[in-house]
């Protein structure tokens, strides 16, 4: 009597899919580092046996070429799509950017700073995520030059913008979404020596709202 063969990604214990490997191992850079990304480690958080790894991913670094897609697609992706949205000044394009950074469904911080951890020992990680970040800042000084500003000051204040919202996670700096909506004009004044209006400020306070749940308000 033929034994039957185990389905795809199931093991002595249990049953895993692409998508538990690849959320445990992302769960695990931000949590450990990329240290613990290890086939054993995680097998038996998932309950299965290190076989069923190779159902889904070739090789440990065809695992660390996944989480460096989602990390792409995840923080990378919306930043460029709300530089490139249609504003009708700069002020509110700059406000369609704030959205990820008060919305963790379109912009992890958690993860970026993982990633960045990982890319300062790991040359092949730094070359992507130098990349990311240059698409980054491409997107955001296009932005103010289609707004009216010299290419030089565009590429300053892009690069003002960006590198204040990631030093303020690298730094993890911790503050309530209530305070940080409340500094929303003068630091809008400050990207870009312009002040939104009002209108501006109620569309992003209900941008926020939905994203949180809070009743912090822009001021």
């Amino acid at each position: 009597m033929e034994m039957a063969q185990p389905a795809a990604g199931e093991g002595a214990q249990g049953r895993s899919t692409r998508e538990d490997w690849l959320r445990l191992a992302l769960q695990t850079l931000i949590r450990d580092g990329i240290d613990r990304v290890k086939i054993q480690i995680m097998a038996r958080q998932l309950n299965v046996s290190r076989s069923s790894f190779y159902w889904f991913f070739k090789s440990p670094q065809d695992l660390y070429g996944q989480m460096l897609d989602h990390w792409l697609a995840k923080n990378t992706g919306p930043i460029l799509q709300r530089s490139l949205r249609p504003a009708r000044s700069i002020t509110e394009a700059i406000l369609n950017v704030f959205e990820c950074w008060v919305n963790e469904e379109l912009f992890d911080p958690h993860l970026d700073v993982a990633v960045r951890l990982w890319a300062r020992r790991a040359p092949e990680v730094l070359k992507v995520v130098a990349s990311a970040d240059q698409q980054r800042l491409d997107a955001l000084t296009e932005m103010f030059t289609r707004h009216g500003f010299a290419p030089g000051d565009a590429l300053v204040r892009a690069r003002v913008l960006y590198f204040t919202q990631i030093g303020h996670y690298t730094l993890d700096i911790r503050e309530d979404m209530a305070l940080r909506a409340s500094r929303t004009r003068a630091y809008v004044l400050a990207f870009c020596g312009q002040e939104p209006t009002a209108e501006e400020l109620a569309r992003f306070g209900a941008t926020i709202r939905v994203a949180t749940g809070t009743e912090a308000r822009p001021g």
